[in-house]
Formats: structure tokens, C-alpha cells, sequence
């Protein structure tokens, strides 16, 4: 659909250029999402891309001889990094269940001589099982908020970035080749279901529920499961970076 070239003041000619061009916001936002894990919605990207052409189409002037497509283009994109700038925050609680569940998996694995048991982990930090599985759930705005960090960055989110504390000052003196070769090594130590769950979410691109389907069990399962096993990681590099334990 073509747009005659009238100054886009005209709320008519505004709107006309946003419906021409929403099939524009749905490619970019799907092209975004290819570059992150699964989880990333893009309803998400598409909402606040759309709102990106809103505002292009409202500032856009063809006197100045640059097509639309190009001229929105560059405001769509910047609304959806902008937006998932926006989203990176975690609260400090969700950082403190963290730093606790990994602290239990390091005592635990020290005492036990083997990858706990969520029973045994809930029991260690003292709450219930279920109190522990909610930990989990709260503790997937952590993985999100990586995968936003990334995408802002224009990169996509991977397992090294959810795997390494940015806090910790050894990890960064490290060259991520060596990094991924103690990745590597900590991936081999996690039990099987949980290695499975990350291969086929950072290495297959499945989603939670897709996961669920080969795995047998419910999404929330899977994504309970999955911030379990990125605390072990967590809490494995941390032990061998700093030659200690965590405590």
C-alpha cells in the first residue's frame, strides 16, 4: 500500500502510514526474537514496536526526502531496546533467593559428595518444598532480565551470561573461551533431566511448553527445573573461580 507524500501532521495520513506499515513492526519484532531464548514474547515486542511507528508516522516529514520504511524503521527498533532496557531491573529479594539457593547446592554438593535433591535444597535453606518451587519461579526474572540486558545490547542472551555472576570479580578477569570450557564441565555434572532442559532451550530454541511436551511434565515444571539448574551452574563456577566454597 502506498501513502501519498503529505506531510504526516494530518492524523489521516498519520494513520494511514501506521497501518501500512504494521506488517513492518511484526518483521522486526520477529527478527529480535530469533536473536533470544524462547521465553521472550513477541506480543511484547510487536506492542511497543507499534507504538515505535506511532510515533514515526507522527514525526515524519517526506520533504526531507528519506523513505518511511527507513525513517520508522530505526524509531521501531529503538522503542523495543528501549523497552527491554526499561524491564532490566531485578528487586534485591529476588537476587537474595538466589545467592541463597546457591549457597544451599554448594554446601549441599560439599556434604553430600552429588547434586542435591530439591527436597534436600528446600530443606537446607529451611522451607518447604513448595516454598522452594515458588523461590524458582520468582527467581526467573533474574534469566529475564538477561536475556532483555542482551537484546538492548544487540546480542542474544546465552547460557555463559545466565550462568556467570557479573558480581563476582574473578569471573571477569577470565577470557570467556576458558569460561565456556568450565561451563562445559559444570553442564557434565548437572543431572540428566536438567542438562536435557537446557540443551533443548539454549541449543534447540524450544519453548517452556514445547520443552514440557518431550520432557513430560507441566511448563511451570519446566521453568522451576530450569532456574535450578542455573543456580547449580551459578554455584559451580563460583566454587572453582574463587578455589573455594559457597557458602
Amino acid at each position: 500500500m502506498r501513502v501519498s507524500a503529505v506531510p504526516a501532521t494530518d492524523p489521516q495520513v498519520r494513520d494511514q502510514l501506521v497501518l501500512a506499515h504494521v506488517g513492518l513492526v511484526k518483521s522486526l519484532a520477529h527478527r529480535l526474537r530469533r536473536r533470544l531464548p524462547s521465553q521472550v514474547e513477541v506480543a511484547e515486542l510487536v506492542s511497543v514496536g507499534v507504538l515505535g511507528l506511532i510515533d514515526a508516522a507522527s514525526r515524519y516529514q517526506p520533504s526531507l526526502g528519506v523513505p518511511f520504511d527507513a525513517f520508522a524503521r530505526q524509531r521501531i527498533h529503538g522503542a523495543m531496546l528501549d523497552a527491554l532496557r526499561r524491564l532490566d531491573t531485578v528487586p534485591r529479594s529476588v537476587r537474595r533467593l538466589q545467592r541463597q539457593a546457591e549457597n544451599a547446592i554448594g554446601r549441599l554438593r560439599h556434604r553430600l559428595g552429588r547434586e542435591p535433591e530439591s527436597a534436600e535444597i528446600a530443606a537446607d535453606i529451611g522451607v518447604t518444598v513448595e516454598q522452594y518451587e515458588r523461590m524458582l519461579d520468582e527467581m526467573r526474572q533474574i534469566e529475564l532480565a538477561v536475556v532483555r540486558r542482551s537484546a538492548a545490547g544487540e546480542d542474544a542472551a546465552s547460557l555463559l551470561d545466565l550462568a556467570v555472576d557479573p558480581d563476582a570479580g574473578p569471573y571477569v578477569q577470565l577470557e570467556r573461551r576458558e569460561l565456556r570450557r568450565r561451563l562445559a564441565a559444570a553442564l557434565a555434572q548437572l543431572p540428566d533431566r536438567e542438562r536435557q532442559i537446557l540443551a533443548l532451550s539454549y541449543e534447540h530454541d524450544l519453548t517452556l511448553s514445547e520443552i514440557g511436551q518431550v520432557i513430560g511434565v507441566s511448563e511451570s515444571r519446566i521453568s522451576q527445573l530450569r532456574a535450578q539448574a542455573i543456580a547449580r551452574l551459578r554455584s559451580l563456577l563460583r566454587v572453582w573461580l574463587t578455589g573455594g566454597e559457597a557458602h
